[in-house]
């Protein structure tokens, strides 16, 4: 990042107007969509789609990290537009907060009032077992970076209420529709982290202590910058493996992908029928 870039609220109009020029117009999502870690399948579920690289979207960094596409796709799911991003970049590639958070920025400047996140994620709570989806009821940051910090950018809460990130409406939306696919969800507190190392066994006893469900190193900023803005979040975490001390097996990004990968038919139901019901 350089130092003359910015990621406030006339880059992120600029940059819609980019993607706009490349895909043509774009009908008003009913939801912006952030795929985590292997979990970009979803897209295959579209209609009508096109798309665009990061490295193509001006604030956008191409992605880096296994399972991420790296692509922003617009075109329809369920029948109902959405605008979705197949990756992302993050904080310990070397991005700031803000630019981490960016992308919702550029989703809400075409149009998207509502946010829905997904990530890997690893399991905390004793009695998660890898392969499980938890909706996100509530965050924990201990990235110690906050996407706001810095001049208010035109539009945003100086001080965004934070007593419910995530939408109570919408998670009782995943509930039903977890229900009504025979889907045993999770419920929990997702913490994120700087990374890129995975957590010692002492840090995954501390953030037990501390009221972390699952722990992974991302989703924080986007959620911050779309509650600044206004937008409404959900959030479903692929729990892919147990943290290190729950279980004694050594971490590796080959089983986060490997659990997503089994997942993945079950997550993109989930989310198909969440944007149904939307």
């Amino acid at each position: 990042m350089t130092a003359d870039m910015r990621f406030d609220a006339d880059a992120a109009q600029q940059a819609a107007e980019v993607v706009r020029r490349h895909l043509g117009p774009i009908d008003e999502p009913v939801l912006a969509i952030v795929l985590g870690s292997g979990l970009g399948g979803l897209a295959t579920r579209m209609s009508n789609t096109s798309a665009l690289a990061f490295g193509d979207v001006p604030g956008f960094s191409a992605a880096t990290v296994a399972g991420h596409a790296g692509r922003l796709i617009v075109g329809g799911l369920a029948g109902r537009p959405v605008i979705a991003l197949a990756g992302r970049f993050h904080m310990y590639e070397g991005h700031a907060a803000e630019q981490a958070g960016f992308p919702v920025r550029v989703m809400h400047a075409l149009g998207a009032r509502t946010l829905f996140v997904s990530n890997a994620a690893g399991g905390i709570n004793p009695a998660f077992t890898p392969g499980d989806l938890m909706i996100v009821t509530d965050h924990l940051n201990l990235m110690f970076r906050n996407p706001l910090v810095g001049t208010l950018v035109a539009g945003d809460m100086r001080f965004p209420d934070m007593s419910e990130p995530y939408d109570h409406a919408l998670s009782a939306l995943l509930r039903e529709q977890g229900s009504s696919l025979g889907i045993a969800l999770r419920e929990g507190v997702y913490c994120g982290l700087l990374g890129p190392t995975y957590e010692t066994p002492a840090e995954v006893r501390m953030l037990r202590v501390l009221g972390a469900d699952a722990v992974g190193m991302s989703t924080v900023p986007e959620v911050v910058v779309a509650r600044a803005m206004g937008m409404r979040v959900a959030g479903v975490s692929c729990i892919t493996n147990l943290a290190s001390g729950v279980s004694p097996t050594p971490l590796s990004h080959a089983e986060v992908i490997e659990t997503t990968t089994r997942v993945a038919s079950r997550f993109e139901s989930l989310v198909e029928r969440f944007v149904a019901a939307i």
